[in-house]
């Protein structure tokens, strides 16, 4: 089993394409995807539904519709096409800076 940068919960063989569809998602305020960003909070499939738990940086974030449908659209395009994806907006916990990648600290100059 590969590790992922937020608690996952689903079948193995889905890990992987998850993690690709959400690094193709970029925040575009900070250039960099949501899972270095760390926006995503956890994903869940089970029963035929692929659950996405994200939060933003913050709740004044101009570009949160944007961001979700993204993230949507990702998983939709590499899921199997049964499989219903639900994005989820969550502002608790509230999104911190401890919650960037390490490379995303480098990136910022951390």
């Amino acid at each position: 089993m590969s590790a992922s940068p937020f608690p996952y919960d689903g079948p193995e063989e889905l890990r992987a394409p998850i993690l690709a569809a959400l690094r193709r998602v970029v925040d575009p305020e900070v250039a960099m995807n949501v899972v270095d960003v760390g926006l995503i909070y956890g994903v869940t499939v089970a029963q035929g539904k692929l659950h996405a738990l994200v939060t933003m940086t913050s709740a004044a974030c101009p570009v949160t519709d944007v961001i979700l449908e993204e993230i949507e659209t990702e998983l939709d395009r590499d899921m199997p096409p049964e499989l219903l994806i639900q994005v989820e907006l969550a502002w608790e916990p509230p999104w911190t800076t401890d919650r960037l990648s390490e490379g995303a600290k480098r990136f910022m100059g951390w």
